[in-house]
């Protein structure tokens, strides 16, 4: 009885880690299949951009005016339009990084005043993050769009990768055309 139980004790164990062993190599292979390089990632991130940059280099600014959505011109200093896009998502970022934080506190005073308007028309809540995050020695303030359940290295996300940037850059840019004057004004 005793040999039979732990007979039956090793085969399940066995089993277990049997079992244990196929779920890593399933999850190890798929993994792989997003996994790449430095230098394809590298790759990869420039054709994207640069793919981006083609399909949306015609399209107008809400003024009228021929735009450069790459890099955003806020016409205010030290605030930057950033798009990001890697496995956890696509991301539309609005950065406040003045060195003066008094500065910063004041664009993002006006920011939440605002806040109603811009959520209306980018048609999503926002992120807003008074205190994101460290670069280069000052803090950020982040208002931030996001699509988390997009993957960048997966192939078949990319084309609602794009469509999620090129939407939120258009609506925001309809937003930012009414209103930066007064951020122009805040930091004169």
């Amino acid at each position: 009885m005793l040999i039979l139980r732990n007979l039956r004790n090793y085969c399940l164990s066995n089993v277990t880690i049997v079992t244990e062993i196929h779920l890593l190599l399933h999850f190890k292979s798929h993994l792989n299949r997003y996994m790449l390089s430095k230098e394809e990632l590298k790759e990869k991130n420039s054709q994207f951009w640069e793919q981006f940059r083609k399909q949306i280099k015609d399209r107008r600014s809400s003024n009228g005016r021929q735009m450069n959505w790459i890099n955003y011109p806020t016409d205010v200093k030290d605030v930057y339009v950033r798009m990001e896009v890697d496995a956890n998502g696509a991301r539309l970022c609005f950065d406040v990084q003045p060195k003066d934080d008094g500065i910063r506190s004041i664009i993002w005073e006006q920011m939440t005043e605002l806040k109603k308007v811009m959520n209306d028309t980018m048609g999503i809540e926002a992120d807003w993050n008074e205190e994101s995050h460290y670069w280069n020695g000052r803090l950020i303030s982040r208002i931030k769009w996001e699509d988390n359940t997009l993957n960048f290295h997966k192939e078949e996300d990319l084309e609602a990768i794009n469509t999620f940037l090129t939407d939120k850059l258009v609506r925001f840019d309809v937003f930012y055309q009414e209103f930066k004057d007064i951020l122009i004004n805040l930091t004169s």
